[in-house]
């Protein structure tokens, strides 16, 4: 199997712009994170459903954290070291499953 191609790490201008675009979501260099609140924990797992299919069509994966009815997400190309546009996209593409 022939690995995927990976984005590089985007400069701190390049992240500066992404997170203008992005406003629901925060971080720097090593990640960028949003926590989104449901009405309960089953809504919780559902969006994280929903999340899990999003992410396997990227075949790139946030770090969860499911408290109760809270979702904490971490997005960060790990083999990049860092944010890269990968993470943009699905971060992008969560907003569009959950509206702030």
């Amino acid at each position: 199997m022939t690995a995927v191609p990976r984005p590089p790490r985007l400069s701190p201008d390049g992240l500066a712009a992404a997170l203008s675009g992005l406003p629901l979501w925060s971080g720097d260099g090593e990640g960028i994170r949003r926590s989104v609140q449901l009405p309960g924990f089953p809504d919780a797992v559902a969006a994280l459903v929903r999340i899990a299919f999003v992410a396997e069509e990227l075949d790139h994966h946030p770090d969860v954290d499911l408290r109760w009815r809270t979702l904490h997400l971490t997005l960060v190309t790990h083999s990049a070291g860092g944010v890269t546009e990968l993470d943009v996209e699905l971060a992008r593409r969560v907003d569009r499953l959950l509206p702030g």
